[in-house]
């Protein structure tokens, strides 16, 4: 089988369906390569000095891992200087990040998770890098936090890649997801599976359940559902998955099928959930449209969703459409 690096899929997607600008390509590029970079770091583990936590905390008010500020730097410095990006945000930095007077400015916006699934660091266990990519509104001058305030909808391009025993890169520019493995001894990208579909039925659930107590009466319900299994109104015996790195979760689901929840919960209604709009829930979400699937925020599609800040959170129901569409359903009964 002829192998295809990530470069030629670009070219040969822009030629076939051009969707793919010169810009985008470059900048999907580099956030590749950046990947790379983090891949790396991530496998050198304590050989490397990366594991273990630091003194700080993020805006989120999370004690950071050394290896999130080490991603958070790469993800910066390889993005700065290409003249791809009016400007960036992450999930590790409280406000937007401008790029240096220095450097050419660009047509696109990144945003990030340079390493989600923090806890499962320390513990080898898969954890990975969220990017999303919105367009600049035309006629910007300065780039502002509010011109970042885009509905996932206006996404040009998303994606995650999958710090595991293989360390993968699954893409969307909104033409259907793919699939790349890092070939580790040749540093390249290669193409391994196109036009990923994830399964519209399901037995698989992903939730933490240590949370059960706090969960609303629709997540309650629904729960409870499956637990009950053959002897219950489902009728089927369900199997639960967690891994708690949001990547590995939704990974598995893109290949086998699944539903993924992240539900508010009762104890801090300042708090309409824990994973962030911007930088999990939107990029997430496209992918999962653009594979089948659905992905809710238990009322409204999480695409549709208008931000009005850098770290909004939000509930996060995500993955086979027929689960989804159950508990939504239970969210408006």
């Amino acid at each position: 089988m002829k192998r295809i690096s990530l470069t030629q899929y670009l070219v040969e997607e822009q030629r076939q369906h051009n969707t793919i600008p010169a810009e985008l390509r470059l900048l999907i590029e580099v956030v590749a390569r950046a990947c790379k970079t983090i891949s790396h770091s991530v496998g050198k583990g304590a050989l490397g000095d990366v594991l273990g936590a630091l003194e700080s905390e993020n805006v989120q008010g999370e004690v950071q891992k050394k290896l999130d500020v080490i991603s958070n730097e790469i993800l910066l410095e390889a993005n700065e200087w290409g003249g791809h990006l009016a400007a960036m945000a992450s999930e590790e930095m409280e406000s937007i990040h401008q790029i240096p007077n220095r450097y050419p400015k660009g047509e696109y916006m990144l945003l990030f998770d340079p390493l989600d699934g923090s806890s499962n660091i320390d513990v080898n266990v898969s954890i990975g890098t969220i990017f999303s990519v919105l367009r600049a509104p035309e006629g910007m001058g300065q780039p502002t936090e509010q011109d970042f305030m885009q509905p996932g909808s206006k996404q040009v391009a998303a994606g995650y890649a999958v710090y595991g025993p293989q360390t993968m890169l699954v893409l969307t520019t909104g033409n259907g997801v793919n699939c790349f493995t890092l070939d580790r001894e040749m540093g390249s990208w290669v193409l391994t599976q196109r036009d990923m579909k994830i399964p519209t039925t399901t037995k698989e659930f992903a939730i933490n359940m240590s949370n059960q107590r706090h969960w609303h009466p629709p997540v309650q319900r629904y729960i409870n559902e499956l637990l009950a299994g053959s002897a219950g109104v489902r009728g089927t015996d369900f199997n639960m998955r967690w891994i708690a790195s949001m990547v590995a979760d939704v990974h598995r689901i893109l290949n086998r099928g699944g539903i993924f929840m992240y539900p508010a919960d009762i104890r801090d209604p300042s708090k309409p959930g824990k994973l962030r709009l911007m930088y999990e829930a939107n990029p997430m979400a496209f992918i999962v449209e653009q594979a089948g699937g659905m992905a809710t925020d238990g009322k409204h599609r999480i695409l549709d969703i208008q931000p009005e800040k850098l770290h909004q959170r939000v509930p996060v129901f995500l993955g086979s459409r027929d689960e989804v569409a159950v508990v939504t359903g239970y969210h408006h009964a």
